[in-house]
């Protein structure tokens, strides 16, 4: 089995050591493996889980919820019913947020449209 230091687990996940240790303070990372020293040590399967971890937050997930999330985790798989829920309920949230942001960026696209031709016909288009 292999084995990953702290940095070694962050430069794979692509994330700084602080975030790793930041989610082990608030409670994302339990059982976490430490070597005879003391020092944080990751199996790839852990790094998995802390990558599922990554995707909840870069989805904006509540670290609160999370935090319920890993706990379900922790209870075993009398809790599939509820983990399943909440990853459809973020799911559909996800989906709504995508949704705002492509509209957003779709009118973001038309200010540049109308900037890049009042550009190029030197003021001869109005803005609005």
């Amino acid at each position: 089995m292999n084995y990953y230091s702290i940095g070694e687990a962050a430069k794979r996940l692509g994330i700084p050591e602080s975030t790793i240790r930041y989610y082990e303070k608030k409670g994302l990372l339990p059982r976490m493996e430490r070597d005879e020293a003391g020092r944080r040590i990751f199996t790839e399967d852990y790094l998995v889980f802390l990558k599922i971890i990554l995707y909840l937050k870069n989805t904006q997930m509540p670290i609160s919820q999370i935090r319920q999330y890993v706990d379900w985790m922790a209870e075993g798989d009398n809790t599939i019913a509820l983990r399943l829920a909440m990853f459809q309920e973020h799911k559909q949230a996800v989906l709504a947020q995508i949704a705002l942001m492509t509209e957003a960026l779709q009118g973001i696209e038309k200010k540049i449209e109308r900037y890049t031709n009042y550009l190029e016909t030197n003021g001869k288009e109005v803005l609005s």
